[in-house]
């Protein structure tokens, strides 16, 4: 039996089978934007061949089926969601651009505010007034309603937003409109915020809501045809997708909670990369992922990802809990050139799949990062994708040229800029995302994964002082590795906004007993597994704007004394994230959240061979490349390595979807998992 992982990433689309031996067999396709199916479909057809299997002999023996997509994360990025209108309190429908009266950059005062994604006039008002303690104060207007629902009948809208004021409180009237545009307006797709986010703060429930009601419609329809599609070729099992919190849930719920998948590819990198720390026994981890079009980076602290409520994309708010990752417009298919201003710059401006860098051959006329990576002699054209799919180098030569006439430099000058300037750029990235948290990354290994990253990743480790790199075998395809470590989870949360001291702890208890019951009730329709919980609490200082997130697991819950153990909780990881704690003000509790999760089984890892005494680490072959001058380097072959192995550079380690190289005198050693352990000079 096997279970699949399979992410679709900007370039290319990676799956990985793994068999109850824990044996990992992986492959890749390239991504189909148009429709996402048709690269995954191509690359289970490979995956097959590789397995020695027909694809529904294959399908057939899958027990789990995990897939990260970027059909939402497109659909924001480009703009190309449903038409939304939005259906809110008479009154309200300006709150999408009055959002929290900030800019983004509150020092440019040119910059314009971000577009929204419903414009003005397909946002209707409805007579309607719920107080904040949950009473009455207007009852839903019918005629107020149906005006509504008419205007947006003859504005062609297809997904309707609809997000009442304080109907995280009660959400009556918003599940009596549900109900009646259901009933009015047959086949169009419906959100609404109290389902969506049932939490506090107007502009978060309302942009979250919107998004949703944006991507909804592309998630829902990819995700069913894929199924189906899939079920066709042979699937018997489930197809689970992987959410931005890290988790994973079925079609259905990935579908009804579409804003919750925009950052589904990179969070199984995460979850691989928590599994990676607890196999390595190294808990503090800086994940390192850098594909064709651009490099995530988070954080691996004591073995724990970090989850944020502050995270958003293509500048829309999306107030759901998700991994904590930052993304850079780094990759190998970013773009190089010199603006007007004579300013020499990489990216953000990416090459993409298509046409892609000049060396795939398929129209590329800019200068990208893997062009400069084959003029520097780091990547092999010969042997691009195991020779599957060689590069032209003259392409390459071609556009780094021009780019060299216009810099005034030679063409290894060029490239070699080319290749120092995305380094910097990425270690810039490392050093915002770890410097704000507080974090030295001195202190932390470096997680190397992704296609591009190996390439690149001991220069950007020496950036930043780090001294000790990892690059699992599976790096190329990490994300779709990680997918198959993820557990299944369902969170749910609730609005009860107060001062600490004034809750009792019967209403604590009471408040989490009910969260609980309905997390997993929802989790058991999915799972028949053992379920664990995890509760939490976003609570704040009484004079600030802004929550903390304060895991509340491992508790006395039976204590009277548990208010105190909430507060005292609050307060160290106040003082944890930002060095200091005060006691002496009022703390105030705004939301509780319980997750419940379904443990799959993680598998055994394969075991790597080791060397025997006699045998002796002998590179493959040598080639020229570029290491402040022209050297002739040693080429090892990853197939050839074996734990216990070790070399110093400047050297290059080949594997058939990505390559590792390091500078002289670092050095590098195969590890018990048979993976790439790197020391830095």
């Amino acid at each position: 039996m096997f279970t699949i992982g399979v992410d679709v990433g900007g370039t290319y689309t990676d799956l990985v089978a793994i068999d109850q031996a824990g044996r990992v067999v992986f492959a890749k396709s390239p991504s189909t934007p148009a429709d996402q199916s048709i690269g995954v479909m191509a690359g289970l057809d490979e995956l097959a061949r590789r397995l020695e299997l027909t694809r529904a002999e294959m399908l057939g023996l899958t027990d789990r089926l995990v897939h990260g997509t970027t059909v939402a994360t497109n659909a924001l990025l480009e703009r190309k969601g449903a038409k939304v209108a939005l259906l809110t309190t008479q009154g309200h429908r300006d709150i999408i651009e009055m959002r929290e009266g900030l800019k983004g950059d509150r020092y440019d005062l040119r910059s314009p505010p971000p577009e929204p994604l419903v414009p003005r006039e397909l946002r209707f008002g409805v007579r309607e007034r719920i107080r904040p303690n949950g009473d009455v104060l207007i009852p839903l207007d019918a005629d107020s309603l149906g005006e509504a629902i008419a205007a947006i009948r003859n504005s062609g809208a297809t997904s309707v937003a609809v997000c009442f004021l304080h109907s995280y409180r009660n959400p009556a009237h918003e599940i009596a409109a549900v109900e009646r545009l259901a009933r009015e307006l047959p086949g169009v797709s419906l959100s609404r915020s109290s389902d969506v986010l049932p939490q506090i703060k107007e502009y978060e429930r309302v942009s979250t809501t919107i998004v949703n009601a944006y991507v909804g419609p592309a998630v829902r329809l990819y995700l069913t045809n894929l199924e189906a599609r899939l079920k066709d070729a042979g699937l018997k099992s489930s197809l689970f997708i992987i959410l931005s919190h890290g988790g994973m849930a079925p079609v259905e719920e990935a579908s009804r909670l579409a804003a919750g998948t925009v950052l589904s590819g990179p969070a199984g990198g995460i979850s691989a990369c928590r599994r990676c720390a607890d196999l390595l026994g190294i808990p503090d981890l800086v994940p390192f992922d850098m594909g064709g079009t651009s490099t995530d980076i988070s954080l691996i602290t004591d073995g724990r990802a970090s989850l944020s409520a502050d995270g958003g994309l293509a500048e829309q708010r999306i107030a759901l809990r998700s991994l904590d990752i930052a993304s850079i417009a780094a990759g190998g298919g970013s773009i190089a050139s010199v603006d007007a201003g004579g300013t020499f710059r990489v990216g953000p401006e990416s090459a993409g799949s298509v046409p892609g860098p000049a060396c795939y051959g398929n129209g590329g006329e800019a200068a990208t990062v893997t062009d400069a990576n084959v003029i520097l002699g780091y990547l092999d054209a010969a042997a691009f994708m195991g020779g599957q799919r060689p590069l032209d180098r003259a392409a390459a030569e071609a556009v780094i040229d021009r780019l060299a006439l216009s810099l005034g430099l030679p063409r290894q000058e060029a490239a070699a800029g080319i290749y120092r300037m995305v380094n910097l750029r990425m270690a810039d990235g490392i050093r915002l995302t770890t410097l704000r948290r507080g974090v030295d990354p001195r202190r932390y290994a470096l997680l190397s994964f992704g296609g591009a990253a190996g390439l690149h990743a001991a220069e950007v480790a020496r950036e930043l002082e780090i001294k000790r790199i990892i690059v699992p075998t599976a790096a190329s395809v990490l994300s779709a590795w990680g997918m198959l470590t993820s557990d299944l989870r369902y969170e749910v949360s609730r609005t009860h906004f107060g001062a600490a001291p004034r809750i009792s702890p019967e209403e604590v208890r009471t408040i989490f007993t009910e969260l609980e019951q309905q997390a997993t009730g929802r989790l058991k329709a999915w799972f028949d597994g053992a379920v664990t919980v995890e509760r939490s609490a976003e609570m704040r200082y009484g004079e600030q704007i802004f929550e903390i997130d304060v895991s509340l697991n491992d508790l006395d819950w039976t204590a009277d004394s548990i208010v105190d153990q909430i507060e005292d909780r609050f307060h160290r990881r106040h003082k944890d994230l930002y060095t200091y704690e005060s006691r002496d003000q009022e703390v105030v509790f705004v939301n509780a959240r319980v997750a419940a999760i379904g443990a799959v089984p993680q598998g055994s890892v394969h075991a790597a061979k080791a060397a025997s005494s006699a045998s002796v680490c002998r590179p493959a072959k040598t080639r020229k490349a570029f290491f402040g001058e022209w050297l002739d380097v040693p080429v090892y072959s990853v197939d050839a390595l074996q734990v216990g192995h070790s070399f110093d550079g400047p050297a290059i380690v080949e594997a058939e979807t990505t390559t590792v190289v390091i500078n002289s005198g670092d050095r590098i050693t195969v590890n018990d998992l048979g993976w790439l352990d790197i020391e830095l000079a």
